[in-house]
């Protein structure tokens, strides 16, 4: 690899970078805004969501507690949540670290993300509520922004609060 491939390279990567951790800002603050109605469209049409634990994600397990495979999934969610669940008033906050770019390809991105969310009750109680990493896949030739193909809310802990209404 001469000096300019390696410019290339790194311009790719960098280029690459920007534009998920952009996204990964955005998409925290549509949840933490409360503004669930435009989550869905930081994904892929035919996308994939799932929030499960890191033991079941490292045994190659498929599904989880959360599973969408399609936007218009992720709309019912939304939907649901608005609509006809019936659960104790909160909001999140989100703490996302800086993507890790693991393959970068036609396109397409592999990146893992680090994040803490807070749990902000009505009562003004604040208490961690989930730590772990977005394990993804990004189409980056998708205009301006990066849409999301494979989101997989990948979870420390193998122990879920029955209270997981809102999209991580």
């Amino acid at each position: 690899m001469d000096q300019s491939d390696v410019k290339q390279w790194l311009d790719a990567r960098m280029c690459a970078q920007l534009r998920i951790d952009r996204l990964n800002a955005a998409y925290a603050r549509c949840i933490d805004s409360d503004e669930l109605e435009a989550w869905p469209d930081f994904f892929d049409e035919g996308c994939l969501y799932t929030v499960t634990s890191d033991d079941n994600h490292r045994r190659g397990f498929v599904g989880g507690i959360v599973y969408a495979d399609s936007v218009g999934m992720l709309r019912d969610r939304v939907s649901g949540l608005r609509e006809a669940n019936v659960y104790e008033g909160h909001r999140y906050r989100h703490l996302v670290g800086p993507a890790s770019v693991l393959s970068l390809e036609d396109g397409r991105a592999r990146a893992e993300t680090p994040f803490a969310v807070y749990r902000i009750m009505r009562t003004g109680r604040t208490d961690l509520f989930v730590t772990g990493r977005y394990v993804d896949v990004l189409r980056l030739d998708a205009g301006d922004e990066a849409k999301i193909v494979e989101r997989r809310v990948v979870c420390d802990s193998s122990s879920f609060d029955t209270l997981l209404a809102i999209p991580l």
